[in-house]
Order: C-alpha cells, then sequence, then structure tokens
C-alpha cells in the first residue's frame, strides 16, 4: 500500500507495530545511521520529518538532496494532496552546514549546496499539492528559508525565526529570496542586517507564518488544516497553487490576465462544474479528482 501511495518503492523502516515509516534515503540497520530524513504517507497526507537533531536539522547538502526525494518522489500522484515538513529536535533547521562551507571544499562544491537549495525551495513552491512547515523551535537561515517557502506555516508560541548568517560573515542573501517575499522589506532587512531573532507572535504579524499555536496543539491543528485540503479537489487546488505563483511575480494587469483565463478554464474542468452543480443543488460535492473537462 506505502508504495502505491507513493507511486514507487521505497524503503521502509518499522518504528512501531502500527506506525510504518517511509524514506526515500537509505534504510537503517543496525550497523547504520540513521536517515536524515523520514517520511510517511497516510490518507493523502505525507509527513517528511528532518531527522538529524544531533547536528540542529542543518541543511547540509545530504540533507538537501534527501529532502528533494522525499518531496519529489510521487509528487504527481493522485493519492498524494498534501506534504507536511517537520522536525525532531529543539531545532527546526539552524540552515547549512558550515562545515561544508569552508575553502577547504572549495567553490564546486559551495555551488552545488546553494544550487540544490535552490532547487528544494523552488520545489516546494512548484509541486502541485500544498507544503505545510510545522514548526516547533528556532528556524534559522536556510531553515528560516524553508519555512518562509513553505505554502503554509503552522508554528509554536516558542519557535523562533532568524537570518543570522551576517554574525559569522556569510550574509543570508539566499535566504533573503524567500524571507523577501513573505515579509515586508523593512523587516527582512532588520532580520538581514542584524541577524536578531523574531518570535512566532512577530513572525505571524508580519507574514512570515500562518498560525501560532501551543505546543501541544501543533499537531492537532496543522493536521486540520491538512485534512481540510484533503477534503477539495486535487486539480483544482493544483491549478489554483501554480496560478497563484505565477501571478505574484506579474504587474497588477498581467495578473488580473493571467487570473481571468484560469478561471475560466477552471470552470471548464469536471470537478468545477461538479462543485457549482452541488452548490446548486445544497449537496456536497463529489470530486472525480480528475482534470478532465466538461467542455472547452
Amino acid at each position: 500500500m506505502a508504495g502505491r501511495l507513493l507511486c514507487r518503492s521505497v524503503g521502509v523502516l518499522q518504528l512501531s507495530r502500527d506506525v510504518p515509516l517511509l524514506f526515500a534515503s537509505r534504510c537503517c540497520s543496525h550497523t547504520e545511521p540513521e536517515p536524515l530524513t523520514v517520511t510517511r504517507q497516510s490518507n493523502g497526507i505525507r509527513r517528511i520529518i528532518l531527522n538529524n537533531a544531533k547536528k540542529r536539522n542543518a541543511l547540509s547538502l545530504s540533507m538537501l538532496e534527501s529532502l528533494r526525494e522525499n518531496i519529489r518522489t510521487g509528487a504527481d500522484c493522485d493519492h498524494l494532496r498534501v506534504i507536511i515538513i517537520s522536525a525532531t529536535g529543539p531545532v527546526f533547521s539552524s540552515g547549512h552546514d558550515l562545515k561544508e562551507l569552508t575553502s577547504s571544499q572549495g567553490r564546486e562544491h559551495h555551488a552545488k549546496v546553494f544550487n540544490t537549495c535552490t532547487e528544494v525551495m523552488t520545489l516546494i513552491q512548484d509541486v502541485p499539492v500544498p507544503v505545510i512547515a510545522m514548526v516547533n523551535g528556532v528556524a534559522t537561515a536556510a531553515g528560516c528559508q524553508l519555512v518562509a517557502s513553505c505554502d503554509i506555516v503552522v508554528a509554536t508560541d516558542k519557535s523562533t525565526f532568524a537570518t543570522p548568517g551576517v554574525n559569522v560573515g556569510l550574509f543570508c542573501s539566499t535566504p533573503a529570496v524567500a524571507i523577501g517575499r513573505a515579509v515586508p522589506r523593512k523587516v527582512a532587512m532588520e532580520m538581514l542586517f542584524t541577524g536578531s531573532p523574531i518570535s512566532a507572535h512577530d513572525a505571524l504579524l508580519h507574514g512570515l507564518i500562518s498560525k501560532v499555536v501551543p505546543e501541544e496543539r501543533l499537531e492537532e491543528e496543522t493536521l486540520a488544516i491538512a485534512q481540510r485540503i484533503c477534503r477539495t479537489s486535487r486539480p483544482v487546488v493544483a491549478l489554483g497553487k501554480a496560478t497563484f505563483q505565477r501571478q505574484m511575480a506579474q504587474g497588477r494587469d498581467a495578473a488580473y490576465a493571467t487570473a481571468s483565463k484560469v478561471m475560466v478554464d477552471n470552470l471548464a474542468m469536471r470537478d468545477g462544474q461538479e462543485g457549482i452543480r452541488a452548490f446548486i443543488e445544497k449537496r456536497r460535492p463529489v470530486w472525480s479528482h480528475e482534470a478532465g473537462k466538461t467542455h472547452d
């Protein structure tokens, strides 16, 4: 069943009798280290867990490659409806592994790290399903970039967010791409120039995250959002997400032209017409979850 849900075979790690965990990196044995990321999928919801708490879930090249594979695998499967990214330990992610960024590693390796990071961040926004960050702790530098790149972010009231690279001589220029598109310019510049953390409540105020909840309600609140998404039409959500990203990069008039055309295309979809009929007939829609059209 798990292989079918992911539309391809992945390793299976049984941590308990009733919670199968899947991960796209390597299987864990008695002689091998824990996987950097762990995933499991059920009822349309894929959970991706950053699993390197000892290293503060640093986004090393290996971690980025594993995360990229976890997101990309089976992303076009009808069974997948939403992705949740979370982490073990008190740090969601501390950003890049600075040991990989020393001169001894060389310029070519440095470029590979940042190019792979860019692939992961853009993939989150390009996959056809919503991606939710579930944050319980510290998110700094590229870890904060990861948060800013997700479609929805639910965080505990003890979580903090920062771009402290300037304090170690490495300005957070790539995190600034995502953060500068999520918060007002002056807020982004203060974060980038000082490296000072902001609280979850300030992050909510400025638009970096979607919701602040007590730690004991984090799982419940995040899953409630994911389950609501699962009750909608997959192709309609995919069309809406892609259109939102596209029009946000356009000027006002071009954005309206793009969105107006997409609204007409949406109306031609089978699920678009099903939703309207269900509303008129005062019943719940029965989604096909197929991108077929009812008319041209």
